[in-house]
């Protein structure tokens, strides 16, 4: 099986890195963010109950109230701000700008409902939001609490601290999660381009096995790592970790041959005939597997084989007609003048 990937496996490769690029599609459109999304569309339906207790009360159906009620239309429908949060799309229409987008829309319309409300409503929000900034485990956000003393007899001042205070909370939140959006489509771009390098190292090369083990190495890390931990990894070194674990084999096999190489003779025979020029091995396949699995071998390997660049760099190579070594002195005469021999 191993020797027949060899020779003709091209399309094994092709196939794994093709199925590997629609998790990634997946992952990114679905799997990331369809759990903000779904909070989206509650948050949605809880801004359109607040705009029809608004519309029935004293006030009416003001401007301001139509211009809220238009932003969630938009958002719902396919508007101008988020054109591809359809429902019937399912999850993997979902980009990560627009959804970014999206909810910045949807705060600034909590905003302006905050504005248009009942002042009774308005002091129960602020003993809410009271109670949930002084139960955060967020040491910067208590203080937050502070500003929202009672303030009794002045609806206007508590309105607009309320209102202030949401909105910085609304911006805190809004940048956070970009954040974290533009780590996740800078790991997504970083997975796309590496198995671009994948397909060419192992098509140009001929390391296909090598690759395919690598991978499943650095797939094996983040999941032992997860179950052993019994905690959520990030979405970037889950998507990264199978990739950067291909690629890390037959470089961890080339690294291991020149340490090997008689010149250096680090690692011994072993390793120079289980590396670089015999990748189909179970040595070096054993040796691809555990560079995919472990990065930090990879590094320092990396470490040790730069370390010993140097001395060899500044061995100076000897010239024709000098002599490598200068001649041994000769010895001091005697006391009879004779030299002694």
């Amino acid at each position: 099986m191993a020797e027949y990937l060899v020779r003709e496996g091209r399309w094994a490769l092709w196939l794994v890195c093709g199925c590997y690029l629609v998790v990634v599609y997946i992952t990114s459109r679905g799997l990331i963010a369809a759990p903000r999304y779904r909070m989206l569309q509650a948050r949605i339906h809880d801004c359109r109950a607040r705009a029809d207790v608004c519309a029935a009360g004293p006030g009416g159906r003001s401007a301001a109230l139509g211009a809220v009620t238009e932003r969630l239309d938009r958002l719902e429908r396919n508007g101008q701000v988020a054109w591809r949060l359809l429902p019937h799309r399912w999850v993997v229409a979902i980009p990560l700008s627009k959804l970014a987008s999206a909810w910045r829309v949807l705060h600034e319309a909590e905003s302006q409902l905050l504005r248009l409300e009942e002042p009774g409503e308005i002091t129960l929000r602020v003993h809410a939001l009271r109670l949930r900034l002084a139960s955060e485990p967020d040491p910067t956000l208590r203080p937050l609490a502070a500003e929202l003393a009672p303030r009794p007899g002045d609806a206007a001042a508590e309105r607009a601290l309320l209102i202030a205070v949401t909105e910085q909370l609304s911006r805190q939140e809004d940048e956070a999660f970009e954040r974290e959006y533009e780590l996740q489509r800078i790991a997504l771009w970083l997975a796309l381009t590496g198995l671009g390098a994948v397909l060419l190292i192992g098509l140009v090369l001929d390391h296909r096995l090598s690759l395919l083990l690598g991978g499943l190495g650095g797939f094996l890390s983040p999941l032992i790592g997860v179950m052993r931990a019994q905690r959520p990894a990030s979405w970037g070194v889950l998507v990264l970790a199978p990739v950067g674990g291909a690629l890390a084999a037959p470089g961890g096999l080339l690294l291991v041959r020149m340490l090997a190489d008689p010149e250096l003779n680090l690692l011994g025979q072993v390793f120079l005939d289980n590396s670089w020029g015999a990748s189909a091995r179970p040595i070096a396949l054993a040796i691809a597997l555990l560079f995919g699995f472990s990065g930090t071998l990879f590094s320092r390997l990396a470490l040790a084989a730069t370390g010993q660049l140097m001395p060899v760099a500044g061995r100076a190579a000897p010239r024709s007609g000098i002599p490598a070594q200068p001649p041994a002195p000769s010895a001091p005469p005697g006391p009879t003048g004779r030299r002694i021999p």
